[in-house]
């Protein structure tokens, strides 16, 4: 049976609420400012990042966009809902296991649908600024796939969709950089 991305939308969206109520009644007071869901190369995850002013500050100055905006990096990455998320997680794996073997178009069909999700869930609770509502503050939130090399126009896009703070702009600015170096 294939995966029901409407209801696989509504767990994240779940897991996703959970996972930041709970970072900021653990660590409210190291100033949360950043939030993330990430996947694989292989869609078989869905995960939290969070991170604080307080690790921030810990990093080094010359890589300070790196460190503030790279969810692999963040203090409290795969923490949160965790119940939650590896109950995502096993029905991703059960879904790909379904999958025929050498389709790979299914494959790619079911990777971008699950990419998709994660960010229209992240969208739909910015717009019902759930996000900074529970924070008291501007929050940045953003998607990514790790051990990927993102397409830095689908990136702007994708930052300009989920943020419409300042950090919408540094983030951008510093996208523009990576041509360069």
């Amino acid at each position: 049976m294939p995966l029901d991305f409407t209801a696989l939308a509504a767990q994240i969206t779940q897991a996703t609420q959970a996972a930041f109520l709970e970072m900021l009644s653990q660590h409210r007071a190291e100033g949360i400012y950043a939030f993330a869901l990430y996947s694989d190369e292989g869609a078989m995850t869905v995960c939290p990042a969070t991170n604080t002013l307080v690790h921030l500050a810990q990093q080094p100055a010359d890589e300070a966009a790196y460190y503030k905006f790279e969810p692999a990096e963040w203090k409290y990455e795969m923490m949160g809902a965790d119940e939650q998320f590896n109950a995502i997680c096993y029905q991703l794996r059960a879904a790909l296991d379904e999958l025929p073997e050498d389709d790979d178009a299914a494959f790619e069909a079911f990777r971008e649908q699950l990419y998709a999700t994660c960010v229209q869930v992240l969208d739909d609770l910015h717009r019902a600024r759930f996000f900074q509502q529970a924070a008291g503050r501007e929050v940045f939130l953003m998607f990514s796939v790790s051990e990927d090399d993102p397409d830095p126009a689908a990136t702007a896009r994708m930052i300009s969709q989920l943020n419409d703070n300042a950090y919408r702009d540094e983030y951008l600015a510093w996208l523009r950089t990576w041509a360069v170096e």
